[in-house]
């Protein structure tokens, strides 16, 4: 890890953190925001991020500042923007007024240092917008310009492959650099991923799964096509899991219906669709016993709550955005080469990935969190 320019320790007692989006990003960055909370336990945390992903820090119905609280686990406050909705109507009087209440209220803070785990240029910006004299970025960020405005830049590529990873090691060039308890963070894989919890949530989702006591969640959607294995196939997943005493529950998000329902038909009524907010997706997946899907915002949620992950991968590279830190089998055929492209049909390379693997994947995993539940109980007893 490098870091400059180089600066003598700084007293923080307020960091912001800026991480707009989206879902499994924000969830890879949680174990960042944890390590920068042990390290400064009286230090205003703060979060700036996109509306729609707010559920993900704080319950909607909860103040986004203050004490926190289970509603609000890891940040003193919630900042959130809508750039989509934003640039929908830019030359709106409301946009503008929206822009500039909530940017007045971010400036307001007067925030020591700004973490930029994103590396986009709107993120950067807004970042310096906050009217903080010092902002953390990565060397080499997502997109280069990002990094004309960052006052100290990490190099975090170094610091291991995975996502999780690097915005580790941000992280710990901010503790480095700062007046900190504790100089030397909890291994990112030790680090524990805090959600919001929920009371309506949690009892909408209990009386939903109360007839499907040992339940796997089937996530057949996907940011873009080349990710996402055909829909018949996990219903054919659904249907084998079925004969081992295991039902299926197949989530779904916003244009995601169909794919859900294709898993449904394929199942002969060993699936159900479920469609769910984040928070009620968060108290879902907390009560799941594995999840099965590609690399998307539930997959990474599933990891970072421990949940056994079966995760089929095509274009993506597993070690750079696979599940972290759990109990997990990841299939990817070799003919599957990394491509970031947003390419509607599937990707080859996932096409060759049996039903039948999947099956074998998920009774092995099931079979070794069975197994530490007995071992469990018989220590107990």
């Amino acid at each position: 890890m490098t870091v400059s320019p180089l600066a003598r320790p700084q007293r923080f007692e307020s960091l912001l953190i800026v991480r707009l989006g989206a879902m499994g990003d924000i969830i890879h960055t949680l174990p960042a925001a944890t390590a920068l909370r042990q390290a400064f336990p009286h230090a205003t945390l703060g979060w700036l991020v996109e509306e729609r992903w707010a559920e993900l820090l704080c319950t909607l119905r909860y103040p986004r500042s203050g004490p926190r609280s289970p509603q609000r686990p890891l940040v003193d406050r919630v900042h959130s923007v809508n750039t989509a909705e934003w640039r929908r109507a830019l030359f709106s009087f409301n946009t503008w007024q929206q822009i500039a209440t909530g940017l007045s209220q971010l400036r307001g803070i007067r925030y020591d240092a700004v973490i930029d785990f994103q590396g986009a240029v709107r993120s950067a910006l807004l970042g310096r917008w906050s009217g903080s004299p010092i902002l953390y970025g990565d060397a080499q960020p997502r997109e280069n310009a990002a990094s004309m405005f960052y006052t100290r830049k990490v190099l975090t590529t170094c610091n291991g492959r995975h996502v999780v990873q690097q915005a580790l090691a941000l992280a710990v060039a901010v503790i480095s650099s700062g007046t900190a308890t504790s100089a030397a963070p909890t291994p990112a894989a030790e680090l524990p991923a805090e959600f919001p919890v929920d009371p309506d949530a949690e009892r909408k989702i209990r009386e939903l799964t109360s007839d499907a006591k040992d339940y796997v969640i089937l996530n057949p959607g996907a940011g873009w096509g080349a990710k996402m294995w055909p829909a018949e196939r996990y219903g054919q997943v659904a249907k084998e899991l079925a004969r081992y005493g295991f039902s299926s529950l197949v989530n779904y998000g916003p244009g995601e219906e169909a794919l859900a329902a294709a898993v449904e038909a394929v199942s002969n009524g060993t699936a159900r669709k479920i469609s769910c907010s984040i928070s009620e997706l968060i108290a879902l997946t907390r009560r799941a016993r594995l999840f099965i899907g590609g690399d998307t915002g539930p997959m990474h949620l599933a990891a970072a709550l421990k949940i056994p992950v079966v995760g089929i991968f095509g274009p993506t590279n597993p070690v750079r955005n696979g599940p972290f830190a759990t109990q997990s089998v990841v299939l990817r055929n070799a003919s599957s080469k990394t491509d970031h492209r947003r390419r509607g049909e599937p990707d080859q390379g996932l096409l060759e990935i049996t039903a039948e693997e999947v099956v074998a994947a998920s009774r092995k995993l099931l079979q070794n969190r069975a197994d530490q539940s007995h071992v469990a109980k018989a220590s107990r007893g």
